[in-house]
């Protein structure tokens, strides 16, 4: 099994983060994984564990330079759902804690933030370049997602969140 790690990534950054693809995943419907992960207090949040909530799963590292936009976008759009049954997490992949607490410091957030430092949820996602989201059902499918970022893709996600709220179990 390989592990992907932040210098992977970082490796496919340049090449992956200049477009950004909202692809609904209906064509090719998976299963959201059975990954946990960890709180910045060590509480673990296991993903299947989300079903019956519309998530965004969103994955970042400091060094990504379209997170420094992603990341607050993300926030509000956690504040503006949040109340509604909307779970979003941000979750990191960088190697050293410190560089992640060091991008939390600069950007005040409530949104949860877990943290992947050997990247097992990343290869289980099969993310490929950063940032990558993932916007999953109520009934655990991944339904849509994104590989970067521009300036349109908060208002997908508002739509395909509006979209899977509006949807029956």
């Amino acid at each position: 099994m390989t592990v992907v790690s932040g210098r992977y990534l970082m490796r496919l950054a340049p090449l992956l983060i200049v477009f950004c693809l909202g692809v609904p995943a209906a064509a090719a419907l998976k299963t959201v994984p059975d990954v946990t992960l960890k709180t910045a207090a060590g509480d673990p949040v296991r993903l299947t564990e989300l079903r019956g909530k519309v998530v965004l799963v969103d994955f970042w590292a400091s060094w990504c330079v379209p997170c420094r936009t992603s990341f607050p976008a993300l926030d509000a759009i956690y504040r503006e759902y949040h109340d509604r049954g909307v779970a979003v997490l941000a979750v990191n992949l960088d190697e050293r804690r410190r560089d992640a607490e060091a991008f939390l410091s600069e950007f005040p957030h409530t949104m949860p933030v877990l943290f992947d430092p050997k990247g097992t949820s990343a290869e289980a996602f099969a993310v490929q370049g950063m940032p990558s989201s993932f916007v999953i059902d109520r009934s655990g499918n991944i339904r849509f997602t994104h590989v970067g970022y521009t300036a349109d893709v908060a208002a997908r996600y508002r739509s395909e969140i509006a979209q899977l709220l509006g949807e029956r179990q």
